[in-house]
């Protein structure tokens, strides 16, 4: 059975950083393209990062550019993000998404729906 599971959030300062995680399983990870999203309550899920399944194409929203740093390593089926500066407004649950594409499709930051596999999330706090 095919799954994802984020691991590494925490609650942090303001400025601080933060390393997540999403470890697939049961899934060919390097003929997906990954991303992260976040949620807070009340809100549409909102795209953060993507990269290619090759690892060679990273995307980001506008917001985290120049913060956050998305990767993977294909040969143990894991994903990262790497934040930096956080920020209070970025508290959120982050999820991490299998997108059936070897490219991130251009609509991947507003289309939750061309994820086929999520995690459960792990929760970013930030306190100022």
């Amino acid at each position: 059975q095919a799954q994802v599971a984020e691991s590494g959030g925490d609650s942090v300062q303001a400025g601080g950083s933060l390393r997540l995680s999403c470890l697939a399983s049961g899934l060919a990870f390097g003929d997906y393209a990954m991303a992260w999203y976040r949620q807070t309550p009340g809100k549409e899920r909102e795209g953060v990062s993507c990269i290619s399944s090759s690892g060679r194409l990273p995307d980001y929203t506008d917001s985290v550019k120049g913060r956050f740093t998305i990767s993977r390593d294909n040969a143990v089926n894991t994903l990262y993000l790497q934040m930096n500066s956080l920020k209070p407004e970025e508290t959120a649950m982050y999820y991490c998404a299998a997108i059936p594409s070897t490219v991130c499709p251009g609509s991947w930051s507003l289309n939750i729906g061309r994820a086929k596999y999520w995690g459960q999330g792990t929760r970013v706090t930030v306190s100022s």
